[in-house]
């Protein structure tokens, strides 16, 4: 068996919950799998990738609609939009497995814990819909601003390291605890629930924008390039959505951000020509 093969077959898979479990299987059985040099041949269009299910309905970032968390159906709207955001970051973390050539063995399983570790937040979102409000994943629209960035960076896994993992996901690093306490505000069973759940969520995030932090550093020193100037190269080049403070610089120290670029996000970013906050 071959881990990259098996990596795209997943990827390719529509039903959520058979991706997940896919996703969980392959990390547990990963001592099963050879790993092959070069990628495997696509069996469907770029365009059809990743699998994904009839529902949700995927709208431009802009239509879809944001609701209060002070209501029971604005939280259900809110965990519908996080569970969309981990079921979109399974397929990124199966993407860079089966994609990228020439990487250690190490790159691989390092992408496949942070595939089974989203597949695990995702089945935790969705059985708290299930169980607090009566909904399932695919009952609201959603948006694919975490893939776009992913079809952008197909041929450049520098880019890819420096902004999936360096920018959009690490901008749930500075989210989540924004949202905590918009949730524990309403001091509402559901949101705390859901408060606890966030809590796994950012701590293994933070671990997943470690791992890509750790592998955008190693290209860079294997192409002799400076991973800070050319970081802000790589978000003009590929237009990269604006970031804007309150940084969580707690959770950015322990992802591997060094002090001059927490520094550089509170200063630099504020400066260039504004684009869209990043929708994660």
């Amino acid at each position: 068996m071959e881990l990259r093969h098996r990596a795209l077959e997943v990827l390719c898979f529509s039903d959520p919950e058979q991706k997940a479990a896919a996703a969980i299987d392959l990390y547990a059985n990963k001592a099963l799998y050879s790993i092959a040099e070069t990628a495997p041949s696509l069996p469907v269009s770029e365009s059809e990738l990743p699998g994904r299910p009839a529902r949700p309905e995927l709208r431009h970032h802009t239509a879809v609609a944001r609701r209060s968390p002070a209501t029971l159906e604005g939280r259900a709207v809110l965990i519908h939009a996080i569970a969309h955001i981990e079921f979109n970051a399974i397929n990124l973390a199966l993407d860079a497995i089966w994609r990228f050539d020439g990487m250690p063995e190490q790159y691989y399983h390092d992408w496949l814990q942070v595939a089974a570790e989203e597949a695990k937040h995702f089945r935790l979102l969705r059985d708290h819909l299930r169980q607090h409000h009566s909904q399932d994943y695919g009952d609201h629209p959603a948006h694919q601003g975490l893939w776009t960035m992913c079809e952008k960076t197909a041929a450049d896994i520098t880019a890819r390291m420096a902004l999936v993992p360096r920018t959009l996901e690490a901008r749930g690093l500075d989210a989540t605890p924004q949202i905590q306490n918009k949730l524990r505000n309403t001091h509402a069973p559901d949101a705390l629930a859901a408060c606890d759940i966030l809590d796994i969520i950012l701590r293994e995030e933070v671990g997943h924008v470690a791992i890509g932090n750790h592998w955008y550093r190693w290209l860079c020193e294997k192409q002799g390039l400076d991973p800070e100037s050319l970081y802000l190269e790589l978000t003009a080049r590929y237009e990269a959505p604006r970031l804007r403070p309150p940084f969580n610089e707690k959770a950015r120290r322990a992802a591997g951000f060094t002090a001059t670029e927490i520094a550089w996000l509170q200063q630099i970013w504020i400066q260039l020509p504004h684009r869209p906050l990043a929708k994660t």
